[in-house]
């Protein structure tokens, strides 16, 4: 689960004009692309036009897009469509191929830091990039509740590990750094719900993905829960005034 990591004013609007996303200070990325960037994850596959960098000129890329934090603001980065998938030294030549392949969602790495401690890397390949992509499980923020039910402790680990997390609702849900919107589940739409400061955080995902080698059945897929109707109750009756917490509504999106 990804809460809103930048605000709309740090977005790098001349790195998005020069590459022709932005037009007289006016955003022309679509409501899910700028969320992507906006809560740190990568916009869908695009095609950017006219580029020029460094006496290079590029007259189509194929590409994603993200933002990096610096200490002054946000950075653009871009991912093109790369022609050879470059994998991480980490993996052998077996997790390498099931990635590639399709065969597996992803490939959990144990490792140790400089300083003597134990991480683990979550490995995913994007075939649209043809790119690996690592993330960090102690960095990827597991929901405390979906549909107004709270996970175990063992169920966010589970879901930081790359796993399927199954509801007591028979709704199942696993995270992805390859997705916009970061999560794939057998439903077509979730809430999940965080607390923060003492308040409860919601984020309505909508149109998600099927999970990994799996297609939307559309007869259960589309039947949502109880609990995903009273917990967008819930998020419907948060107003600004409420003394725990302030919520917004946008596009399909509850943030804090």
């Amino acid at each position: 689960m990804d809460l809103i990591r930048f605000k709309e004013d740090d977005l790098p609007l001349k790195d998005l004009e020069t590459i022709g996303l932005a037009l007289n200070g006016q955003l022309l990325l679509t409501a899910e692309d700028k969320q992507a960037l906006l809560t740190g994850r990568r916009t869908g596959l695009m095609q950017l036009r006219d580029l020029e960098a460094e006496n290079i000129k590029i007259r189509s890329l194929d590409a994603k897009l993200s933002l990096q934090q610096h200490a002054s603001g946000a950075s653009l980065l871009i991912h093109p469509v790369y022609k050879r998938a470059v994998a991480p030294g980490l993996l052998n030549e077996e997790q390498i191929e099931a990635l590639r392949s399709g065969k597996v969602a992803n490939v959990l790495i144990e490792r140790s830091t400089t300083e003597g401690q134990r991480s683990s890397l979550l490995v995913e390949y994007d075939p649209e990039t043809r790119e690996f992509i690592s993330s960090d499980t102690d960095r990827i923020l597991a929901p405390d509740m979906v549909n107004n039910e709270f996970l175990t402790a063992a169920q966010k680990e589970v879901y930081r590990k790359g796993k399927e997390v199954k509801l007591a609702d028979q709704t199942s849900f696993a995270y992805t750094g390859v997705d916009t919107q970061g999560m794939r589940s057998d439903k077509i739409a979730l809430i999940a719900s965080i607390l923060i400061d003492g308040g409860m955080s919601y984020m309505l995902y909508m149109g998600l993905n099927a999970l990994f080698g799996q297609k939307h059945d559309k007869t259960t897929s589309e039947q949502l829960s109880p609990g995903y109707h009273a917990a967008l109750n819930d998020a419907e009756q948060q107003t600004p005034a409420n003394e725990q917490a302030s919520h917004a509504y946008n596009r399909g999106l509850f943030t804090r």
